[in-house]
């Protein structure tokens, strides 16, 4: 949140970014071959301003309902009716706790990801002159290279440096963290698939950075928050982008989404309630009431109007509610929870409320766990499923703890990202509303997509054995995005890598480095296999291969997309032990078919084995059956042999 945001839980991963949105592109070629959706389904989906599109990573979870099906097929067909900037966003909202997309700024463009949240109205990135940041993913910025960067120089609009000659920015947070530097104006682009042309905007240049913004992987944040500094501000004012923005959260275990700067047609179903911007510079709603398995709280609806009322911030983890409130929802879960059994969290310093015994299925949590109903002061309700309101517990499998807590002594009730896992939430600031609609975010992605500069397209005239293979590039002008046409199967992914390190120094450690990589494609490690390694001038030019997990024939679409994108966009991190690394190139293909003795050969080996076993079974028996009727019928004696006298018994 902007300013004085509301962060809770330092440990815990914070910010959280307003992340996954809508829409699919480049996957029109699949939806052109299904059902055609009824005509009058949904209407014309975008406003007459160009949106600016985010798309977000691919789940295998089955397919939704006819109608969500429909609305997705009507919104992809406007998408490319539409110019777009399509950006994938990165990490995971509990895994990482937040997303990040990739925006450029400058020319030439220098590329950072940032963490998307709409509780901060500044978006900003460490500079090239910062006395004090962290080390991020990506290089800091550097304003000496940017042939179109002017500083903001000191107006009666803004807080000037002690010389009085440029502007400054200064934000700190609840949980300590902040950050402050000058402001700049720059081109910045949405990346090389936006058709929207790049805009000139202003951001802020770090040069002191503390807390969690130190040390954080992600290089800093993009403010979509309500303020003259903030992006979409910026961009309505240039009349680019109607003055709405949506989101999209992928669910439990699998992230995923998009977002979408500009405005939508809303879904036929979609629930709204009023936001007042008047009341607070933060996306907040007309909260009314809960309800737990169908009971409400008895609670007065005006403790969900404290201070700032009830806030939406995707920057945000986990939910926070007022003490009364908070006590009175603890209470009902634990009171509707099927025989499960209550356990510590999975952290000493919290009093996490868990449970085990639930099971890893996420779909199945709700025979365990109550729906939870968000009723509004309009009387529209959202429906809350389990993992709404739950997060895994990290040390104990099946087992699951509370994501909601007590915002301590604040009245605010602050809403994070888990309260709208697998929602679509429209930010219509136009219209002073907030639009839900329960979806499938994740899905949104129905094949293998890998976007972005590091890859050039495959060739569109695909075959089931044809392997892609691909070389890196760095460029955000490359070529189109690589897409696998329908539902490729990976059997095995391949990539070479040029390694700093000298091939003697390097050989005795390849199975430490096997264990690096494994843990940075999160992957088992025996999946992991080097197929080559040689000396290469200085360095060395090593090999591997990704193969499936367990008995599994192929590579789900989600880890491949995820192991793909980790190498293509170098964030694979190993020990400085193995010096600095490249990708060479990457290559995906297909599970290799197999013969009919191939694929029936265990099975034609036990039933010889059992074959075998019976006929020597069958064997001994044989052999032991005659000798008893060998003995049954007695042994042939001459007619004068000497037999055993018996006594004569009295009668």
């Amino acid at each position: 949140m902007t300013g004085t945001s509301i962060r809770a839980r330092a440990s815990m991963p914070f910010f959280f970014s307003a992340f996954i949105f809508i829409l699919i592109n480049s996957i029109s070629a699949h939806f052109s071959s299904a059902k055609s959706p009824p005509e009058d389904l949904i209407r014309s989906l975008l406003s007459s301003s160009s949106p600016v599109i985010l798309p977000l990573v691919l789940s295998t979870n089955s397919s939704p309902p006819s109608m969500e099906g429909n609305f997705r097929r009507q919104l992809q067909k406007e998408m490319h009716r539409s110019d777009n900037a399509r950006m994938r966003l990165y990490d995971d909202l509990l895994t990482n706790g937040y997303y990040t997309t990739r925006i450029f700024i400058g020319n030439p463009p220098q590329e950072f990801a940032l963490i998307v949240d709409s509780g901060s109205t500044v978006t900003y990135v460490p500079c090239s002159t910062c006395e004090q940041c962290g080390k991020h993913q990506d290089p800091r910025f550097q304003p000496d290279l940017s042939s179109t960067y002017q500083p903001v120089k000191c107006n009666v609009d803004c807080n000037c440096d002690s010389e009085n000659v440029q502007c400054i920015y200064e934000r700190q947070y609840a949980e300590m963290s902040s950050s402050s530097g000058v402001l700049g104006e720059d081109l910045i682009s949405f990346g090389k698939e936006s058709v929207l042309q790049p805009q000139r905007a202003v951001f802020g240049c770090e040069n002191v950075e503390t807390g969690d913004l130190f040390s954080q992987h992600a290089d800093g944040i993009m403010g979509l928050g309500r303020g003259q500094l903030s992006i979409m501000d910026q961009l309505v004012d240039k009349g680019v982008i109607s003055d709405a923005f949506s989101l999209c959260y992928g669910g439990m275990d699998v992230g995923g989404g998009a977002m979408v700067l500009g405005g939508i047609s809303p879904p036929p179903d979609m629930v709204f309630s009023h936001s007042d911007s008047a009341r607070s510079p933060y996306y907040n709603i007309e909260l009314k009431e809960i309800n737990v398995a169908g009971k409400p709280l008895q609670l007065k609806p005006s403790i969900f109007d404290g201070k700032h009322g009830t806030v939406l911030d995707s920057g945000t983890t986990y939910a926070y509610l007022p003490e009364a409130a908070f006590l009175a929802f603890k209470d009902a879960i634990v009171n509707n929870v099927h025989p499960l059994k209550s356990i510590h969290g999975p952290d000493p310093n919290y009093n996490d409320i868990c449970f085990s015994g639930a099971g890893s299925d996420v779909s199945q949590l709700s025979k365990s766990f109550p729906e939870v109903e968000m009723v509004f002061n309009n009387g529209q309700k959202l429906s809350l499923a389990p993992e709404n309101y739950l997060f895994r517990h990290a040390k104990v499998h099946g087992a699951y703890c509370l994501g909601i807590f007590q915002n301590g002594k604040d009245p605010t009730t602050l809403l994070g990202g888990i309260v709208v896992r697998n929602t679509l939430v429209t930010y219509d600031r136009e219209n002073e509303r907030i639009g839900f609609w329960k979806t499938n975010c994740s899905e949104l992605w129905e094949r293998l997509h890998i976007s972005g500069a590091s890859s050039p397209a495959p060739s569109a005239s695909y075959s089931r054995n044809t392997t892609i293979s691909v070389s890196p590039s760095l460029s955000p002008s490359g070529p189109p995005d690589s897409t696998f046409p329908g539902h490729f199967e990976v059997g095995v992914i391949t990539f070479d890598m040029s390694l700093s390190v000298n091939y003697l120094d390097l050989m005795p450690h390849t199975s430490e480095l096997a264990e690096y990589i494994a843990h940075e494609l999160e992957v088992n490690i025996n999946q992991v296999h080097l197929l080559n390694a040689t000396s290469q001038g200085n360095g060395s030019r090593i090999q591997w291969a990704i193969f499936p997990s367990g008995s599994s024939d192929y590579i789900s679409n989600t880890t491949a997309m995820s192991i793909i994108s980790r190498l293509t966009e170098h964030r694979v991190r190993l020990p400085d032990t193995f010096g600095s690394y490249k990708l060479v190139e990457w290559r995906v293909e297909p599970p290799k078919k197999r013969m009919w003795l191939q694929q029936h050969l265990l099975t034609l080996i036990v039933g010889i084995i059992v074959a075998v076993m019976l006929s020597l079974m069958t064997l001994v028996l044989w052999h032991v059956w005659r000798h008893r009727q060998h003995q049954t019928l007695g042994s042939y004696k001459p007619v004068n042999a000497a037999v055993p006298e018996h006594e004569l018994q009295v009668l």
